[in-house]
């Protein structure tokens, strides 16, 4: 199915949605590829959906809302999420140590988007699950 010029016309001009995606040849210095790969591991979009529901969470209070992840996963996670200026991570010096973690302007702007894909993802599952089975079907 082709993308129509009123869908494009919602977005932006044409060439403005065009000029947004990169060259698929070329991934090394595609934005899209970079930031993707950064937070669509199993881990990261829920960690970041989890510190947009709160204000601020400490280390464990994180983890136990993180369904399954291991604390060296965890301690992985929010390490590149910080690198990437998504999170802060506060550490107040008393014993023993609390250290608080929330999302800054640039990890909330970022949640704003993943609720916007997970509202697609909603309203679409059905569908996706369908082209799945009828896929499925056709290949036997």
């Amino acid at each position: 199915m082709k993308v129509t010029n009123g869908e494009l016309a919602e977005k932006g001009s044409k060439e403005e949605i065009i000029n947004h995606f990169c060259d698929v040849k070329k991934t090394n210095d595609c934005p899209i590829t970079d930031v993707l790969a950064r937070i669509s591991d199993k881990w990261t979009m829920h960690t970041l959906i989890i510190l947009g529901k709160s204000d601020k969470l400490r280390f464990t209070e994180l983890k136990n809302q993180v369904e399954g992840i291991s604390q060296r996963m965890l301690t992985v996670t929010l390490r590149t999420l910080e690198e990437d200026g998504f999170v802060t991570r506060t550490i107040f010096p008393q014993i023993p140590p609390k250290v608080e973690y929330e999302l800054t302007t640039l990890g909330r702007s970022l949640v704003v988007e993943l609720i916007s894909l997970s509202n697609w993802a909603n309203d679409n599952m059905k569908a996706v699950l369908e082209a799945r089975e009828r896929y499925i079907l056709k290949q036997n």
